[in-house]
């Protein structure tokens, strides 16, 4: 593979569609070329953003469309019996009249209160869309940064990390590659290393071995940032030997 080659696979290692021994040939000459690398940065923020591209949220008005047509479902007439049906039949009558009357009333309360927890939902799933174009934003203005600067480094089992710093917006960003999943009922941490003391720098989705994450807090101060294995929910300091450290680009 020629280097005119390598130059037309940024698109591919932005989407993690290389195999192994292609992933490594570029990442070797992505280090040399900075055409290369920012192509690789804007690649993977369009990426992250083309994803919330297809997010679908309920319309507001559910409830009310669905009140409406209850008002306009009728009630099945009664069936009338000659005049010399004896009375009790008359009383069972009004009595299933009234249970059906309760069923009916119960039945629309009940679909009262679904539409309710659907426009509950559809208000929590626009709310997290937001949220996500807000992190998707967030990552393409480190990654896009004039000044964002990276580093890559092999992790176990194959998989590859890079922490992309951009010290004019003081943030950084953790792009992972075929990661292994962690096991149930645990989670990747992210920590910043302020010269040997590790602060905390937020979660990994355990869901996914490929992601970009924007680490918390501010680069200023850290030298460098490692990865462990901790329980659901993070720790307060690492509890295990990091799977990885990097140091941070200058």
């Amino acid at each position: 593979m020629t280097t005119a080659d390598l130059h037309t696979l940024t698109g591919a290692y932005a989407l993690h569609a290389l195999d192994d021994d292609e992933r490594e040939r570029f990442e070797r000459h992505a280090a040399d070329c900075a055409d290369c690398a920012q192509e690789v940065r804007e690649l993977t923020a369009t990426a992250a953003r083309l994803g919330l591209a297809v997010t679908d949220s309920p319309g507001s008005a559910l409830k009310d469309q669905v009140m409406r047509r209850i008002t306009t479902v009728r009630q099945e007439a009664p069936r009338t019996l000659p005049l010399s049906a004896p009375r009790a039949v008359g009383i069972r009558r009004r009595r299933r009249g009234h249970r059906a009357l309760a069923a009916a009333l119960a039945a629309a309360a009940a679909l009262g209160g679904t539409a309710a927890w659907q426009h509950e939902r559809a208000q929590d799933a626009r709310e997290q869309a937001r949220q996500a174009e807000r992190r998707a934003d967030q990552v393409a203005a480190v990654l896009t940064a004039p000044d964002a600067t990276s580093r890559t480094a092999k992790l176990a089992d194959g998989a590859s990390g890079t922490v992309v710093v951009s010290r004019s917006r003081d943030r950084a960003v953790f792009i992972s590659s075929k990661m292994a999943k962690p096991p149930g009922g645990k989670v990747y941490q992210l920590w910043f290393d302020d010269a040997g003391t590790m602060r905390s720098a937020g979660l990994m989705d355990p869901g996914r071995t490929s992601e970009a994450v924007l680490m918390k807090g501010s680069v200023d101060g850290a030298s460098g940032m490692g990865i462990t294995v901790e329980p659901a929910g993070g720790s307060t300091r690492p509890s295990s030997p990091p799977v990885a450290l990097l140091g941070l680009p200058v």
